[in-house]
């Protein structure tokens, strides 16, 4: 009885819902929580790259939410330094075992940095979407389109409606 009560609490404070009728003998569940992490001072892309800004310097990398729909990264495909990357266009690609997705540059800028680490290691983005995963570091010709981006709390709520959609 204690471990049926202790399971339905557990369950409660997950947001999880028992999707069985009374006759059905093996549960399905959903989970209606977006279990992502988000970090607060960075922001936030709707096709799910972050930036972190720092004086002149903007990194950027792919989030949580994104490496955790892509599943186990296997190749990483970046641009050269001294190149240059715009707003909403393509800069580079992730292969998965589930897919290629395109990287979209969150800002423009002249790319200064490229995480060379990625080439032999690209497991990083899974496990350090966030801090070994970066992918490139940008001069922000436009530093204002930052302001165009999301805060943690609004790609929270997108990452919560776009996932109920689907």
């Amino acid at each position: 009885m204690s471990l049926r009560m202790w399971a339905s609490s557990t369950a409660n404070a997950l947001k999880l819902s028992s999707s069985v009728s009374k006759s059905q003998l093996s549960p399905a569940f959903s989970i209606s929580r977006c279990f992502s992490s988000v970090l607060d001072g960075l922001k936030y892309a709707n096709s799910h790259e972050w930036v972190k800004h720092e004086g002149s310097v903007a990194t950027i990398g792919i989030t949580d939410h994104a490496q955790d729909h892509l599943g186990e990264v296997v190749f990483v495909e970046l641009p050269e330094e001294n190149g240059s990357v715009s707003k909403e266009k393509s800069f580079g690609a992730v292969e998965s075992v589930k897919a290629t997705s395109e990287i979209l540059s969150p800002i423009s800028g002249e790319v200064i940095e490229v995480n060379k680490k990625l080439t032999e290691a690209p497991g990083l983005i899974n496990s350090s979407p966030y801090e070994d995963g970066w992918m490139i570091k940008v001069k922000p010709s436009n530093p204002s389109e930052l302001e165009s981006l999301m805060g943690s709390k609004e790609y929270t709520k997108f990452c919560e409606e776009e996932d109920a959609a689907h």
